[in-house]
């Protein structure tokens, strides 16, 4: 690390009123947008860790909104875990206050940090390796979701308006297939056809969060696994990290992001369709974990819509890629001209072994409800 930038560190690390002096400041490489930091600090021959972190205001153009919702949320799921008789210091992250009790550095560049709590002794994992990996992340996931049902909603700011807004992202697609602006709209005319005769599809959840059939939730808004902490010793979840998503919505958003991730037989950018299929043993899984956490905080509606959420998540997602194929590339990274188109394939393919497996899909969230 240069000089210069270790001093920035250390002079926003001065901030804050933490006991003994800083021995070792380590970039952490994982991670695509926030820029993250392991501070190791000395106090009496005692290494205590902490993680700063640069929030990227390209992505989030609201960072104190950010960081409003942020600290809302873990001080309220750290009530629960003091209430429970849990750890509050590994199953939920803390952030630490400056000295004039900002929650948040604001640097003369313009540029917002925070400091978080390091949690010793925890993993995440990249993939879904085993039914039990996922069925941990569901469970984890639907904890969040359970601690949270009682946050008061009105409070949670919307940082990224319409971020799972099924109608509004149809309607941006739209806008991209009429302006054309890659010339590429006649190298896709399937995958249009596709996105087009599933426009009805878009308005479900939307128009049951308006009419109120469905309940307005804290959501995360990114469940994939690499964001549940994993205790090392007893491979039991901790927490749930990465909030800077969190924002007001449907818990189904989580859930079918979730079963559009992780229950994939391939890779989001799988150029073999035939290697793209929902794993039904990985959907009942997720289904097991998430309902046996989450349940009772959860309505009938919201239940009973767990299948169609997978396909509407997953539906939306392919939308994206689509649309961003056709706009020149300019939101998603690519590495070959194709590649957003090649996504958003593997999406479509997914959202029809969906549609192929759905009455299944809905037989195992009636058998597991009737079991939890």
């Amino acid at each position: 690390m240069d000089a210069v930038l270790y001093n920035k560190l250390c002079n926003i690390l001065d901030q804050y009123d933490f006991e003994g002096s800083v021995k070792e400041i380590k970039p952490i490489t994982i991670g695509h947008i926030n820029d993250t930091f392991v501070v190791e600090y000395d106090v009496d021959g005692k290494t205590v860790k902490y993680l700063l972190q640069w929030i990227n205001h390209n992505v989030f153009k609201k960072p104190v909104e950010v960081m409003e919702n942020v600290v809302g949320v873990t001080e309220h799921i750290k009530k629960k875990i003091a209430e429970a008789g849990g750890d509050t210091e590994r199953e939920v992250l803390t952030v630490f206050r400056t000295s004039s009790g900002e929650n948040y550095v604001k640097t003369e560049d313009g540029g917002h940090w925070r400091v978080y709590n390091f949690v010793d002794d925890s993993y995440s994992l990249d993939g879904v390796n085993s039914k039990e990996d996922f069925k941990m992340a569901a469970i984890a996931f639907g904890n969040f979701q359970k601690q949270l049902a009682d946050y008061p909603i009105e409070t949670l700011k919307d940082t990224i308006p319409n971020f799972h807004n099924t109608v509004s992202r149809f309607n941006d697609f739209k806008i991209a297939l009429e302006e054309n602006k890659s010339g590429r709209k006649d190298e896709a005319t399937e995958e249009i056809e596709f996105v087009l005769a599933r426009e009805k599809d878009c308005s479900v959840l939307t128009g049951m969060l308006e009419s109120g059939e469905l309940p307005l939730r804290v959501t995360h808004n990114d469940t994939k696994l690499n964001n549940v902490l994993f205790d090392k010793t007893t491979n039991k979840p901790l927490c749930v990290v990465d909030l800077d998503t969190v924002m007001p919505g449907s818990s189904l958003y989580d859930f079918g992001d979730s079963i559009r991730f992780g229950a994939n037989t391939g890779a989001e950018d799988e150029k073999d369709l035939s290697k793209i299929s929902l794993d039904l043993d990985l959907f009942k899984a997720y289904v097991e974990g998430y309902l046996e956490s989450a349940g009772d905080s959860l309505t009938e509606n919201e239940i009973e819509y767990l299948p169609f959420a997978s396909k509407l998540l997953t539906f939306e997602c392919g939308m994206r890629f689509l649309g961003d194929f056709l706009n020149g590339d300019v939101y998603f990274k690519t590495e070959y001209p194709e590649h957003n188109l090649v996504r958003a394939r593997t999406q479509f393919k997914l959202v029809a072994d969906i549609e192929a497996k759905f009455s299944e899909m809905q037989s195992i969230v009636s058998q597991v409800k009737s079991r939890v």
